[in-house]
Formats: structure tokens, C-alpha cells, sequence
């Protein structure tokens, strides 16, 4: 798996943080946020299945820049 970490959460002040990842291989997007309560959960639920190898997860807006270069450098990987 070649996963390439591209930042953490600018807030963090250690471990257990919401991070970013690119799998190049996969051309994917790889998240580690918060979970989401069960509030969150049934509510996403309402919109979209969530099949017992998915997650809700939360990140803070502050990590937008974060994901989007996750975003643009895994389009880039996938062409």
C-alpha cells in the first residue's frame, strides 16, 4: 500500500489527531477524522445507506486546505 501522508489537523497538540492520507496505488483518499455520534450517523442515514464497512467521521473545517491538496495530488496520481 502505498499511502503518502499529506497533513494533520493544524490544531493538534499530539496523537489522536484527524489526518489526511493519498493512496497513489488506488488513486484514494484515506481520512482519519472523529466519529460521529449516533445523532450524526442516523441522520446521514437518511440520506445514504451506510453498510457495516463504511464510517461517518468528522473534520474540522479548519483542515479544508489540507484535504484539498489530498484532492487534487490523488486526481493527479489517478491520470
Amino acid at each position: 500500500m502505498a499511502l503518502r501522508f499529506i497533513g494533520i489537523d493544524p490544531n493538534t497538540g499530539g496523537g489522536n489527531c484527524p489526518a489526511v492520507w493519498v493512496d497513489e496505488e488506488r488513486g484514494e483518499i484515506v481520512l482519519q477524522g472523529w466519529k460521529a455520534d449516533e445523532a450524526t450517523t442516523a441522520r446521514t442515514r437518511q440520506d445514504s445507506p451506510l453498510p457495516d464497512s463504511e464510517a461517518v467521521i468528522r473534520l474540522p473545517v479548519r483542515m479544508a486546505e489540507i484535504v484539498r491538496k489530498a484532492l487534487d495530488d490523488a486526481e493527479g496520481s489517478s491520470s
